[in-house]
């Protein structure tokens, strides 16, 4: 059976100027309902609003859930360290009210010094490395599965230097051609630290590989994947789906 392609990138262009927050509620911008499945392996799948004043660390900030995310934890009161490998974004960033951070999750040290040096509740992994076209995902494959094995790890020792209470990483929610033993070895790597997954449906809406039309299943608006993102930041150790319901 055909896969899925893979969704979403980082570090790609984006009109900062536009407002990305909504009123949060457990719908898609068209009306479809979205689920939330999962949680923690002791039972528990509920989950709160973060509480205020947290200090987030954001990495993958310009991509296309972190450029959503990061104006909702603003407008929610929390203090945010934006990360992007472009130096060309980080006025944009300081702009909205972010810290702008400028490193590549490859320079471990560098990295790490940045991490510790915000002093974060929670660090939020939302890096991606994959093209502006679909047909063009698999050329990125490598590049993507060094993001979830080397990047996760390098952020993974970062957050835990740092003392951050709460690390959340995105993944996917179905298994791409090829890819399945490097997305299991990075979600194994965040829950064995007590981490959150966050598997996301393929994203369709502004900034996508779906901007004009409605992949097949298993999908998400991905506004409503970011507005969904958020109460999860504080939610016990788990794999979460956040996918429309069926």
């Amino acid at each position: 059976m055909p896969q899925p392609d893979e969704h979403g990138r980082e570090d790609d262009s984006r009109d900062y100027s536009r407002d990305y927050s909504r009123d949060e509620n457990s719908r898609n911008d068209d009306g479809r309902d979205v689920t939330v499945r999962g949680g923690s392996e002791h039972g528990g799948s509920e989950h709160d609003d973060p509480p205020e004043a947290l200090r987030i660390f954001l990495a993958g900030a310009t991509g296309v859930i972190g450029v959503r995310l990061l104006p909702l934890l603003l407008r929610a009161g929390h203090a945010v360290a934006a990360m992007t490998r472009s130096a060309a974004k980080a006025d944009s960033l300081a702009a909205m009210g972010a810290q702008p951070v400028v490193c590549d999750v490859f320079d471990a040290e560098a990295l790490r010094e940045a991490v510790v040096a915000f002093r974060p509740d929670a660090v939020l992994h939302q890096l991606t490395d994959l093209p502006d076209k679909a047909e063009q995902v698999p050329e990125f494959a490598a590049r993507n599965a060094r993001i979830r094995t080397e990047g996760t790890r390098n952020l993974l020792a970062a957050a835990q230097e740092a003392g951050a209470r709460h690390f959340l990483a995105q993944s996917i929610d179905w298994i791409p051609a090829g890819g399945g033993a490097v997305l299991e070895e990075h979600e194994q790597r965040v829950l064995k630290v007590g981490g959150v997954v966050v598997r996301y449906g393929q994203f369709y809406g502004p900034d996508t590989f779906y901007e004009h039309e409605v992949p097949s299943r298993p999908r998400i608006h991905v506004d409503a994947a970011a507005r969904e993102t958020v109460p999860l930041i504080t939610a016990a150790s788990g794999v979460f789906v956040l996918a429309e319901a069926q």
